[in-house]
């Protein structure tokens, strides 16, 4: 059990599941919270975590890291399986929701707060409570719903255009909405800067009526789980700081790109490797 750290002034406020991971190989932990303060601190971020989870869910991956919330009987559980389709998701518990009554009051001035639902478990009026802050989402976790037997599936967002409309930044996957290219304009559409992840292809940026594409840096896959959080973090801290997203995309693609050759959380990219991205796009 992690013991408590005290809720001192951050930089990164991620709110969002922890999860338990059901793999072939055992229990492991995941979630865009882990993935992404993970690696907002390799960027020299002072992170916290706001969370609801299980007192004896494995947390040594995030040592140091201070997480606040609410300790519960039983964290989310999800476990991916895989069919002749491709991959089947399923969903075995979900851990109660969270609100802005959950961050710690010294970590309602972070900079930058990264809204990381995995099971629609983030309130989505969050967006209104932090105008100084830079607010970005991964909203995969509003994008998902599942059947009685936890059987996961894409499904519709109904708060999105009001959503979208108060973040500074959106990311999803084109796995998100089942490769619908109508309903990513129409989120396009409303978002201020919107980000489309396709794995291996690389991702999509959209901005002031403008869209590119980021082809993704080569690189052997052993494993991409995660890629996508971490993509999403390192493109929200980048872009905060240079207000470019361009730049910002390509700097993303740098770090998942490293993140993919290696498995589970040891697939964060460390300061030195960061630093070395950094140095040679100064270069450029």
């Amino acid at each position: 059990m992690q013991t408590p750290a005290p809720y001192g002034p951050i930089d990164y406020l991620v709110v969002g599941h922890l999860s338990e991971d059901c793999t072939p190989e055992g229990i492991r932990l995941g979630g865009t919270a882990a993935y992404s303060a993970l690696t907002a601190r390799s960027l020299g971020m002072r992170v916290g975590i706001v969370t609801a989870w299980d007192k004896d869910l494995p947390l040594h991956s995030l040592q140091s890291i201070p997480i606040a919330g609410e300790t519960v009987e039983q964290s989310t559980i999800f476990e991916n399986t895989q069919t002749d389709n491709g991959r089947q998701q399923w969903l075995h518990h979900v851990a109660p929701s969270l609100d802005y009554y959950h961050i710690p009051e010294t970590w309602r001035t972070a900079g930058i707060v990264h809204l990381g639902p995995i099971a629609q478990e983030v309130e989505p009026s969050l967006v209104r409570h932090f105008p100084d802050a830079f607010i970005g989402a991964t909203a995969q976790g509003w994008l998902r719903e599942w059947d009685i037997d936890g059987k996961v599936f894409n499904a519709e967002w109904p708060e999105a255009p009001f959503v979208l409309n108060q973040l500074d930044a959106t990311v999803i996957s084109i796995e998100d909405v089942s490769s619908d290219e109508s309903r990513i304009e129409e989120m396009a559409d409303v978002g201020q800067v919107f980000a489309v992840t396709e794995g291996a292809e690389g991702a999509r940026v959209y901005w002031q009526d403008e869209v590119r594409h980021f082809p993704a840096t080569h690189a052997t896959e052993i494993d991409s789980t995660g890629a996508g959080d971490i993509f999403a973090t390192a493109f929200f801290i980048q872009l905060q700081r240079t207000a470019n997203p361009w730049k910002a995309a390509e700097f993303a693609n740098e770090i998942a790109a490293i993140s993919v050759t290696r498995t589970g959380l040891e697939s964060i990219p460390g300061p030195d490797e960061i630093y070395s991205i950094y140095s040679a796009q100064v270069k450029v």
